[in-house]
């Protein structure tokens, strides 16, 4: 059995959320690039080398690319041979969260309670944690920040199983549509089909972790998230909602088994800047 330490799981934390803010995933940025070259529309050519400039900009200075530094969602692949040396699994993410944010001169953004208590934790914690139990005797880590101003256009619909595809695209497509340029478009969007309430919402958040440029491995969900794709993007919302094709970067889908009486579809919508990094002990 692989003993880890929790004091590395917190230094590897505080790390990603740092990194996760300043440095965007590679695909991504040259999405951005792409379709800065193909949108017909002047103004959502200019933004989109504005958003570009951004990027480079938070390289070079050292800076996170998007004042809200979000909240920290992290997801951990746990290897059933590991065994945790110090104080418990939980609190060292926390700690991570802590130390990155503060540390990392991250803006902090969590309140203590969601409605009567609204007081800033200062120190961004506590983080959003996802767990799973797998085969191996490594810990996986992927840290996922979340800005509000994406989280906040998001949806959860409950169709039944009579639903087709055309209802399916349809709700995503309104829910983007609705969004306007609320979450900084152009945006990802993750969308989670199956399992049950909580479930499929998970799965539109992990959607988001997905490359930009890899699509499903399912061919059927592959072509919708192709359909969707150009659904959303003859929008016309554009870049920033300044008018263009580029309204979204990608559209990620991701599935899971569900009851007989039910199909779950949440769409999940994560902005220009949507973050993630991660790492393996």
């Amino acid at each position: 059995m692989k003993e880890i330490s929790s004091a590395v799981i917190t230094e590897t934390v505080k790390r990603l959320v740092i990194d996760a803010n300043k440095i965007l995933p590679g695909d991504l940025v040259e999405q951005i690039a792409a379709c800065r070259k193909c949108d017909r529309n002047a103004t959502a050519r200019s933004v989109l080398g504005d958003l570009e400039q951004n990027i480079d900009a938070a390289l070079q200075l050292d800076i996170p690319v998007c004042q809200d530094t979000g909240m920290a969602v992290i997801f951990a692949e746990v290897g059933q041979d590991v065994h945790i040396v110090g104080e418990g699994f939980e609190d060292a993410v926390n700690r991570g969260v802590s130390q990155g944010y503060t540390d990392g001169l991250l803006r902090k953004s969590v309140v203590r309670d969601p409605f009567f208590d609204r007081v800033n934790t200062n120190d961004n914690t506590p983080a959003v944690i996802h767990t799973r139990i797998v085969p191996g005797e490594n810990i996986k880590i992927t840290a996922a920040p979340k800005g509000f101003g994406s989280e906040n256009m998001s949806a959860l619909r409950m169709f039944t199983p009579s639903a087709g595809e055309e209802d399916i695209i349809g709700f995503v497509v309104e829910t983007v549509k609705k969004a306007g340029s609320n979450p900084c478009p152009p945006v990802v969007v993750g969308v989670g089909i199956g399992g049950d309430f909580e479930y499929c919402a998970l799965l539109a958040k992990k959607a988001l972790c997905r490359p930009v440029s890899q699509r499903s491995s399912i061919s059927g969900y592959a072509e919708m998230e192709q359909k969707l794709l150009a659904r959303i993007n003859e929008l016309d919302i554009g870049p920033q909602g300044f008018g263009g094709s580029t309204t979204a970067l990608a559209v990620n889908i991701e599935t899971y088994p569900t009851h007989i009486a039910g199909l779950p579809v949440a769409v999940n919508i994560g902005c220009h800047v949507t973050r993630h990094a991660s790492a393996v002990i």
